[in-house]
């Protein structure tokens, strides 16, 4: 919470989900998460990776891409993003899949950052 926090000072954060906005919705209330805006892939009428999701979150908030940044922890989510010209943030969740499972656990160069944590983002984007 308090990276996210700490994003939201200097950034808008909102979330892009596949999983439909009540969902969401009450994913945030019952968490207090602070986004400033929930959008899920359901308003763009498409699934991630689909390039209407990406595309539609900058169209959202009249945005070039590159002035948006995806923060995930699924590399092909991020891979995706970035071939729609967004930024991209890697945020490590080595145990996501269990301690024998080697999927999304390394960095790739490829993203614009990379980070252990959204506190560590929040450091590396000056929040």
């Amino acid at each position: 919470m308090a990276g996210l926090t700490r994003l939201k000072s200097k950034h808008l954060i909102c979330t892009l989900s596949n999983g439909n906005i009540g969902l969401l919705t009450d994913m945030a209330k019952r968490a207090g998460l602070p986004w400033d805006c929930i959008l899920s892939a359901e308003v763009f009428r498409a699934y991630k990776p689909d390039p209407r999701t990406y595309l539609g979150v900058a169209q959202t908030f009249d945005a070039a891409p590159a002035e948006v940044m995806l923060v995930a922890a699924h590399q092909d989510d991020l891979a995706a993003a970035r071939a729609c010209g967004l930024m991209t943030a890697y945020i490590e969740r080595p145990l996501e899949f269990g301690a024998g499972q080697p999927k999304d656990v390394w960095p790739d160069p490829a993203n614009t950052l990379h980070a252990r944590d959204l506190l560590h983002l929040a450091d590396q984007l000056g929040c």
